[in-house]
Order: C-alpha cells, then sequence, then structure tokens
C-alpha cells in the first residue's frame, strides 16, 4: 500500500450518477475534503441513462474525458454499476480510483473498507487516505447471439440463479430497500429455479462438468448483511477464487446459508470455532465447493443470465474470466 495522498498538484475528477447522489450535498463535501488536501482543481462529469453498455457502461467515457483533461484522482459516485465502469476505464491508469459510496450493494467499498455511512468521511478517505493496487476481474462474454465482449468486474462474477435474481429485482424495491431487494427477487427466483449444467476449465486443466445452481467467480468475497461468501478471497492476491453452489434441496440452501453467514464470518475467526469447522463441515462440502485460479473458462449448453458486479450483462453461452494483478490503483482508508 502506498501513502500517495492528493495534494495541490493532483487534479481530480468526480464521475457522477446523479440519479443515485444527492448533487448538493455531494459538492459540498467534495470540497471540503478537497481543501483540506490542497486539492484545488475538481472536474465534473455526469452519466446520462444514454451512456451504452456497449461502451462498458455509464461512467467509462467520462472517466476517459476525465483522464484526457488531466486528471490523476477519480471519485466515482454511484452504484456498483459506475464504480465498475469508472474502474473499467482506469485499468492500468497512471491515476487512482476513489469511491464515493452511494448505491445498493456498495459491494467494493465494503470489501476495502472505505466508510459507507457518511459522505464526509468517504470525500476524506478520496483526498486523504492511501492508495492500495488492487487487481481486475476480466471476463471475456460471449452472448447467445455470438458476440463477445470483454468487461472488467471487481468484485464478483455469476451465472445462474443469483444472476437471475438480479434480473428480477424490482427497481423501485431497489431504489426503497436498497440490498435487501435481492432477498425478495430471490425468493420469487428460488420456486422456479433449475439447475445449470456447466462446464468448467480451470486455469487451462481438465475441463469438468457439473449440475449447479450458481457458480461464482470473485475477486474478493464479502457482501451485504454481513455475508462472508468466499473469506479467503482478496482484491490483491493474484488470483480468482470460485464458488460452486449445488444445493439438492431447501436444506442444501440452509446448509449454505450458514456457511456463509456464521461459519465465514464468526466461527473461522477463533481457534476454537476452526475445530468446530472441521468436524461439521463434511455435510456442506456437496453443497459449496470452492476452487481458486488465475483464470476459469465456463460455457453452458443453453444461454443463461450473466451478472458482473450486480448488474446484469443479459444471456450467454460461455464466458472466460482471468485476473489482471495490480491493475487498478484504490483510495483506501490512512
Amino acid at each position: 500500500m502506498n501513502d500517495r495522498r492528493a495534494g495541490a498538484a493532483t487534479t481530480a475528477a468526480v464521475v457522477y450518477n446523479p440519479i443515485k447522489v444527492d448533487i448538493t450535498r455531494l459538492k459540498a463535501a467534495v470540497a471540503t475534503a478537497a481543501a483540506s488536501a490542497g486539492v484545488r482543481d475538481i472536474l465534473w462529469f455526469e452519466t446520462t441513462a444514454d451512456d451504452g453498455a456497449g461502451a462498458g457502461g455509464a461512467g467509462q467515457q467520462q472517466t476517459r474525458d476525465a483522464l484526457a483533461a488531466g486528471a490523476t484522482l477519480i471519485l466515482a459516485a454511484g452504484g456498483d454499476g459506475t464504480v465498475r465502469a469508472v474502474a473499467e476505464a482506469l485499468r492500468d491508469r497512471d491515476a487512482d480510483l476513489a469511491i464515493v459510496p452511494s448505491g445498493t450493494g456498495n459491494l467494493l467499498a465494503r470489501n476495502v473498507g472505505v466508510p459507507l455511512a457518511r459522505l464526509d468521511d468517504a470525500c476524506t478517505v478520496a483526498f486523504g487516505g492511501a492508495t492500495r493496487q488492487i487487481d481486475l476481474g476480466i471476463a471475456s462474454i460471449t452472448a447467445k447471439d455470438g458476440g463477445i465482449h470483454e468487461h472488467a468486474f471487481l468484485v464478483m462474477a455469476g451465472l445462474g440463479i443469483d444472476a437471475t435474481m438480479i434480473a428480477n429485482t424490482r427497481p423501485r424495491l431497489k431504489r426503497r430497500l436498497g440490498w435487501l431487494a435481492y432477498v425478495d427477487a430471490g425468493f420469487r427466483a428460488l420456486p422456479k429455479a433449475q439447475k445449470v449444467r456447466v462446464h468448467y476449465t480451470l486455469d487451462a486443466g481438465t475441463t469438468r462438468t457439473a449440475q449447479v445452481s450458481t457458480i461464482l467467480v470473485a475477486n474478493c468475497g464479502s457482501l451485504p448483511g454481513n455475508i462472508e461468501l468466499i473469506p479467503d478471497a482478496s482484491v490483491d492476491d493474484g488470483v480468482l477464487d470460485i464458488a460452486v453452489l449445488q444445493p439438492r434441496s431447501l436444506f442444501g440452501w440452509l446448509l449454505i446459508w450458514r456457511k456463509v453467514s456464521w461459519e465465514n464470518r464468526v466461527l473461522r475467526r477463533s481457534a476454537v470455532g476452526r475445530k468446530i469447522i472441521r468436524f461439521t463441515d463434511r455435510a456442506i462440502r456437496t453443497e459449496l465447493t470452492y476452487l481458486r485460479g488465475e483464470s476459469v473458462r465456463l460455457t453452458v449448453e443453453r444461454p443463461e443470465p450473466f451478472e458482473l458486479d450486480g448488474d446484469g450483462f443479459g444471456d450467454v453461452v460461455a464466458v472466460g474470466l482471468t485476473v489482471d494483478p495490480g491493475a487498478l490503483r484504490v483510495r483506501v482508508p490512512a
């Protein structure tokens, strides 16, 4: 981690989603934090609903424009989609990403310790925090029409019921309830969910086949609701962590829920808890399997929904996922 704080020579830009932020409050918080750090030049770029998904999502062009204008610190103020799009445009560029959490999940912010509750605190980290170099996940997506598109992801890619759940999330409920809207979508998706037959190849090894409810490929593993889906995943370890969920019944889902909400979050933090896990973990191993690698390729026999960092990317027939180590610089608490 580099202690690379902003200063008078820094040109900062704010890429913001006007639907997600209170622009008056945001400008006030940014002005205060920037003044404290001695930053005088602030550029503002608003995303719009017309920013095409084909270009990578709302925020990519704005980030490129900010870089062309000389910005070396880009604040992404919006939901996870805005943060992901800005990060994709910053891949291997000489500029830092700062997150101003304003969305439903705030996934990367949770995993790197950016304050979620107070706008002023997040802006203080943006201008006064340290810089941490993290990995980017890269997904090469083959759509059902044969087109191939490449996109970055910061937290997690998913194929199966999680992508179906995201596609079914009600926008109005999402605005009212935040991440709890996904729970509503999950309850509606589960009764109709069918297993997906996935062929997966890890690090160019042997291709294996599994009937899964969902398969998740993660750059980091913490989710809202105190869920530690993949506790050993780290944003800067140079590998991807894969979770293969194969519950055979409702009881299997309950075992998985116990694993990610209790064992991973609480028990594994103590020696006694880890002993309990060793004695009780056997029942869940066929329901939830963890794998690791620098790359994984997934293919399916019929088009299936796919998601990146909580945003749907349509139906796919194949996805190749790799890690780009240290490709992004992020501001984190000093």
